[in-house]
């Protein structure tokens, strides 16, 4: 049992895992830092507000009372998902696909310049040597 442990601890798809969440972490720090320090400031002075999470409407109810409507929180949150979406891919996506591609273009110009003659798949071998045999029953 613990050196199944070991063998599952030791994997590689493991400790990459481990480093992305502490990356990850790290990372929404600054995204949030960013989003606070200056996507909100501007969209609050668009809106003519201090802070967007002060945005809010308040409606009288059929009571008498007044009930807040606080929808700056839900635009905090929604602009905070697309700024972390957007960093993501344009820092980390983006180009990890551009050098994959480009891995895999030397890769192939590696391969087309190596290729050797393709060997026949055993489905192929297969029907040669039935072919064959047919052709030794006949005779």
């Amino acid at each position: 049992m613990i050196k199944g442990f070991k063998e599952f601890i030791l994997r590689g798809n493991v400790i990459d895992l481990a480093v992305a969440v502490v990356i990850g972490a790290a990372f929404t720090a600054i995204v949030n830092a960013l989003v606070q320090g200056l996507i909100n400031p501007l969209i609050g002075f668009l809106f003519q507000v201090g802070d967007l999470s002060d945005l809010n409407v308040t409606v009288p109810t059929l009571l008498g009372g007044t009930s807040t409507f606080e929808f700056g929180a839900i635009l905090v949150a929604i602009i905070n998902f697309v700024a972390v979406a957007a960093i993501v891919y344009f820092v980390f996506v983006y180009p990890m696909n551009h050098w994959k591609a480009r891995a895999a273009a030397r890769a192939g110009v590696a391969e087309a310049a190596s290729e050797e003659p393709k060997l026949p798949t055993e489905q192929e071998l297969l029907v040669q040597i039935r072919d064959l045999l047919e052709r030794q029953n006949k005779l």
